[in-house]
């Protein structure tokens, strides 16, 4: 995998601008803050967030990839202040279950997600070498 970092712009933190990978491409649906038993974990963000996370990795897991493999994730959050107050917990769940992996990211803030104590959801794209 390459990181796409054009010259003289600031590098990104918590996410990459761009990658460049060939592989197997793993796609996981958009994972929430439920367990295996479909039961929210928690109503805080953080835990949330962890939850997810465990989730993503777990359904990689099945394709044989990890979160090094992890080329591009997209986020749907239901409270932008929310997100922003969790920041340094994030950052640690984000360390704990991902590494000094940053792929491509973006997050979109949203009316609500199907799933009505869901406050966030992840969908990931991983790319597994040949």
């Amino acid at each position: 995998m390459e990181t796409l970092q054009p010259p003289g712009w600031p590098r990104p933190k918590g996410y990459s601008n761009g990658l460049v990978a060939c592989g197997r491409t793993v796609f996981v649906a958009g994972q929430i803050g439920w367990d295996a038993t479909e039961t929210i974990v928690s109503d805080d963000f953080a835990d949330q967030f962890r939850q997810v996370l465990e989730n993503t990795l777990a359904v990689l897991a099945e394709a044989g990839a990890g979160p090094e493999h992890v080329v591009r994730m997209t986020g749907y959050l239901t409270d932008r202040d929310e997100y922003l107050a969790a920041g340094p917990a994030l950052g640690a769940i984000w360390k704990a279950c991902m590494g000094r992996n940053y792929p491509a990211m973006a997050f979109v803030i949203v009316k609500g997600l199907v799933e009505r104590r869901a406050k966030i959801e992840i969908e990931t794209t991983a790319v597994l070498p040949d």
